[in-house]
């Protein structure tokens, strides 16, 4: 094993989606401890329209994804109807590396992706010719925000292809982990995560027992509007970065 763990002694607490196999061993190869402990899963929304969707997905001139959770659930339906990548003609925008990385994967080509990737920089950076509507659409989540619809200055329409469920079984898990170690970070990387962090662990321990790292200023906004200090927040909103951030702070006292 080698001699430098820049994560020896830490504990790193994962509240998103348990699909974090290789940050686990990535934690782990540094020296951390890292808890899987999600506050929130996704699944598929399932319509009997799925098939008419995909078709009219067809024509569209942009296909957009703002996370890879929705990458996923239109993957499942292209599977499940026998559609693939080259029955879609327009262009794809994507939101982060992993999006980016899982829209490849199904052989599709992104287009476009934003500098910083959040929502709001989409909408500043997204190409647009003058004269041109271009016929877009956001394959979403349930609680997507309405940030492209609003800010995009055209008509887009949307498809929520995934739903996001609440674990609320997890606040005992992190309230112990919190409590035993001496040295925690907690990371979110939506607002979703730290909507139920606050309602089920905060009131048991506060905001003050573990570092708190967000993934992107969305999410840091979330955590400050219900009083929490961020302590770790990237300029690169992915979570690799964060894990470079919590490798430079200090102990918790």
């Amino acid at each position: 094993m080698p001699s430098n763990l820049p994560l020896k002694g830490k504990t790193i607490l994962l509240t998103g989606t348990s699909k974090t196999t290789t940050i686990v061993e990535n934690i782990t190869a540094l020296g951390g401890h890292a808890i899987v402990a999600p506050l929130i899963e996704t699944c598929e929304r399932l319509d009997s329209k799925d098939p008419e969707l995909l078709n009219c997905a067809k024509q569209y001139d942009w296909l957009i994804f703002t996370s890879q959770n929705a990458v996923e659930a239109f993957a499942s339906k292209m599977l499940r109807h026998q559609f693939n990548a080259s029955h879609f003609k327009g262009k794809i925008a994507s939101i982060g590396t992993k999006t980016t990385t899982a829209l490849e994967n199904l052989g599709f080509q992104v287009s476009f992706m934003p500098s910083i990737f959040s929502a709001d920089i989409f909408v500043k950076e997204f190409p647009s010719v003058a004269g041109n509507q271009p016929r877009c659409l956001f394959i979403r989540g349930e609680k997507a925000k309405s940030t492209l619809k609003d800010g995009l200055p055209f008509e887009l329409k949307e498809w929520t292809v995934y739903e996001t469920i609440e674990r609320h079984d997890q606040t005992s898990v992190i309230v112990s982990c919190i409590q035993q170690y001496k040295n925690v970070t907690v990371i979110f990387a939506s607002p979703s995560a730290v909507d139920v962090y606050a309602m089920e662990v905060v009131p048991h321990i506060g905001w003050e027992a573990a570092h708190i790292a967000a993934i992107g200023h969305i999410t840091e906004a979330a955590l400050e509007q219900y009083g929490a200090t961020v302590d770790i927040m990237p300029s690169v909103y992915t979570m690799q970065a964060v894990i470079e951030e919590i490798m430079k702070v200090g102990d918790k006292s």
